[in-house]
């Protein structure tokens, strides 16, 4: 068995795994294989739909790469030159967003600090400003709803930039959410919709007959489902198990983020702020998460020296102020990422689905995904966007070894 590694470092004592919330049960019908952000939500919708659904964690609900991600919700940003396909699906997400956000929060009873004052993308230097030229040029031909903005301008909507910032756009449709507080109301709103949750609890295998894939083995049992799901983020390239699952295309990349707090009120700023080097994200309880690295280091989760050097410096590069903020939390996250960086949605065998390979979306991808995942399960087809991002786009011998 492929073991992955637990993907969480913090200042903070990182919370006691909690025991299965009961038995496992005999027969299901979904099973779902990991509860990061993306299996949280799909489970969620489905058991409001009245479906038994139980989610399988190895871990902690939430307490993997969801746990060390900024919670950015942001098409516009994100939207790279090829990436035409990946922006349709990242805009329809955000279109679902809103009504996503109001339900989970009356189901739960939560709030996920949603915050919607944009995000600031911002140049700092000649070489820079070029490149967010041409980023902000690439965007206005997509259609997007972003504005160039001056130094000044900038630096009038965050006065605690840099003098040096030579530039910026504004992504008013680009918002953000907490990702702990997120995580956390998408457990009690699947816990309260009926949704059997069973932390702490390894899968073993993949149960089969006649050709389809009729459940899962936990703990020496056989759970019997009408439907299984992987949703295992980066360790899907690897498989959780031997030889009884698709070893999909999709590695880890590795990402170190740090949590700080300020300490002599509030926070020096309001937007989500990029550069060319990092993404800084302030929360309303008074932190600010600074992410994150790119390292291909496979599963490797050390908190290293040069990672928060990394960090830190390019924070302080356009943020002056946040030398005086407290180090809080420091968290290593592995961003599922697919051989062309965008998510795998749907079914690899018969009774056997897949909604992984968000790379650094799945947050903004969560109600898509969703969406997709419940209507194939409900309807036998996804929609929308969705639909084109199904495994048969990659070549049949890889996602196919293991699950013959």
């Amino acid at each position: 068995m492929v073991e992955v590694p637990v993907l969480f470092r913090s200042l903070r004592a990182a919370p006691a795994l909690r025991p299965a919330a009961a038995p496992l049960p005999r027969k299901l019908d979904v099973a779902i294989v990991g509860a990061g952000v993306i299996g949280l939500s799909i489970a969620w919708r489905l058991a409001a739909r009245g479906l038994d659904v139980g989610l399988f964690e190895a871990g902690t609900t939430g307490g993997g790469t969801s746990a060390a991600a900024t919670g950015m919700l942001a098409a516009s940003a994100e939207h790279e030159p090829g990436g035409d396909s990946l922006l349709g699906l990242g805009l329809e997400s955000q279109r679902l967003w809103p009504a996503f956000r109001d339900d989970l929060e009356a189901g739960s009873a939560q709030s996920i600090d949603y915050r919607a004052e944009g995000t600031l993308v911002v140049a700092v230097g000649r070489d820079e400003t070029e490149r967010l030229r041409a980023r902000h040029d690439l965007q206005r031909r997509a259609g997007l709803d972003t504005r160039w903005l001056s130094a000044s301008q900038a630096r009038e909507r965050e006065p605690g930039l840099t003098p040096a910032v030579t530039g910026g756009i504004l992504c008013p449709e680009d918002h953000q959410v907490d990702p702990l507080g997120m995580t956390s109301a998408l457990r009690a709103a699947f816990l309260a919709a009926g949704g059997q949750l069973f932390e702490a609890t390894q899968i073993d295998g993949l149960e089969r007959s006649g050709g389809r894939v009729t459940g899962v083995a936990a703990d020496g049992r056989t759970i019997q489902a009408g439907t299984t799901l992987l949703a295992t983020g980066a360790a899907a390239g690897v498989a959780p198990w031997p030889s009884s699952a698709p070893r999909l295309p999709i590695r880890p990349l590795k990402g170190q983020s740090l949590t700080l707090r300020g300490r002599t009120g509030p926070l020096p700023m309001d937007h989500v702020v990029w550069t060319a080097e990092i993404h800084l994200a302030p929360k309303s309880d008074g932190r600010l998460i600074l992410g994150a690295t790119m390292e291909e280091a496979g599963f490797d989760c050390a908190v290293t020296a040069g990672g928060l050097l990394a960090l830190l410096d390019a924070a302080r590069r356009v943020l002056p102020g946040l030398e005086e903020m407290a180090i809080e939390e420091i968290r290593t996250g592995f961003r599922p990422t697919s051989d062309d960086d965008a998510p795998i949605l749907g079914e690899l065998a018969p009774g056997l689905l897949v909604a992984a390979g968000h790379h650094r979306n799945g947050y903004l991808l969560a109600p898509v995904t969703a969406r997709a995942i419940e209507d194939l399960i409900t309807t036998g087809r996804m929609q929308g966007a969705a639909a084109t991002f199904g495994p048969g786009r990659f070549a049949e011998a890889i996602l196919a070894r293991g699950a013959a």
